[in-house]
């Protein structure tokens, strides 16, 4: 793996703006990202195990859409708008849960297989001439990869391979290195649940950068020296922050983890890789285990995270304690997330009505601002 710094341009001064404030405070701002970004884009939706077996469902806001995901008879995932084709009800109204035949609307009963197919309806054997296809529910594309279904509501997506996929060879450098986590194979140790008062794109920046790291992150620190120096892994591309002189595990302590991922090369051992997919995931990969974070954007001051600690299976099925490794990351997330609420309301500050600036360890910020302006059709940030 090459550790190439990554610059948005070959020279740059020491200072480059960010986004003006509006960016974090406007609805419309956050209307456009919902119809240009998260209804455009391919969204990591739903952890496939979490629907596990045939009926089960869970709903996710996607953008301006409610989007319902369920498995099959047959064992398959398919996804649909979350709306009665009869008069626009919603269908699930719980945002879990599982069904037995079908799903059904509670306004008028219309209920559709879980394939999404029309299947009855009050009198519908006397409504001979409808189509129970053609008035099934509205299908959403998916699309399984890490162990979790990815989902697109454009017609004409970008290709998941070039923006999902590429993401992470982008990052690592590797086309094969993120396989050798065996993501998909993993199971779910702890998830923690966190309603953030901040809009999305701060907490991706956050994510992107560690020149906070030594103010508000002792613990992760102690873990990873090199983070207190202010770059980031996300810096160079294919580099994985290596733990410290006497640490033993990604834990909050230092303690000891788990054993090393079969496939986990000696090269990833005893290192921190961290990738952002955009526009709402990120990945975080150790030797022991991976922590995946899906945003859920509900306003342009609100966010939910959903934060994944995955673990070997068997790991999981002994009860192990997987707190100490838990804890490390979720002081990382209360921490950062913190930070973002204290950045909110500044937004709308007059002092911040043409942004701030971002040093030079924080350039590679600057391309994700490019990365969404040009989604945007907005060159005049």
């Amino acid at each position: 793996m090459t550790t190439t710094p990554i610059s948005p341009s070959p020279v740059s001064p020491s200072l480059i703006a960010t986004l003006p404030g509006r960016y974090y405070t406007d609805p419309e701002v956050f209307r456009q990202e919902q119809e240009k970004v998260f209804e455009s884009l391919w969204f990591c939706a739903v952890r496939g195990a979490d629907l596990d077996k045939p009926g089960a469902f869970r709903t996710v806001q996607v953008g301006r859409e409610n989007v319902v995901i369920t498995r099959t008879r047959t064992g398959e995932l398919r996804a649909f708008l979350n709306v009665c084709r009869h008069r626009g009800a919603r269908l699930c109204t719980e945002t879990s849960g599982e069904v037995r035949r079908g799903l059904q609307c509670p306004y008028h009963a219309w209920t559709y297989d879980l394939d999404g197919r029309l299947i009855a309806a009050p009198n519908l054997i006397k409504m001979p001439d409808v189509d129970r296809v053609e008035y099934g529910l509205i299908k959403v594309a998916l699309r399984e990869w890490l162990g979790y279904a990815w989902v697109r509501l454009a017609d004409e997506p970008p290709s998941f391979e070039d923006t999902v996929v590429h993401a992470a060879v982008e990052r690592l450098g590797d086309a094969a290195a993120i396989g050798h986590y065996g993501i998909e194979r993993l199971a779910l140790g702890r998830r923690v649940t966190y309603d953030v008062r901040a809009n999305w794109k701060l907490i991706v920046e956050n994510f992107m950068e560690c020149y906070h790291c030594a103010t508000i992150h002792p613990e992760l620190t102690e873990v990873l020296p090199e983070f207190a120096d202010g770059y980031a892994a996300q810096y160079y591309v294919g580099h994985g922050a290596e733990f410290g002189e006497g640490i033993r595990g990604f834990t909050v302590d230092g303690s000891a983890g788990f054993a090393k991922l079969p496939e986990v090369t000696a090269d990833q051992d005893r290192r921190y890789y961290a990738i952002t997919v955009k526009p709402t995931v990120f990945v975080n990969l150790v030797p022991d285990h991976v922590i995946l974070h899906r945003m859920f954007p509900l306003a342009e001051d609100r966010t939910v995270v959903e934060c994944d600690w995955l673990y070997a299976p068997d790991v999981v099925a002994s009860g192990a304690d997987v707190s100490k490794s838990v804890e490390l990351f979720h002081r990382v997330n209360v921490q950062d997330f913190e930070a973002c609420e204290r950045t909110q309301p500044a937004m709308s500050s007059r002092a911040y009505r043409r942004g701030g600036v971002l040093v030079p360890n924080e350039h590679h910020i600057g391309i994700f601002h490019a990365w969404l302006l040009d989604l945007l059709g907005d060159s005049h940030a």
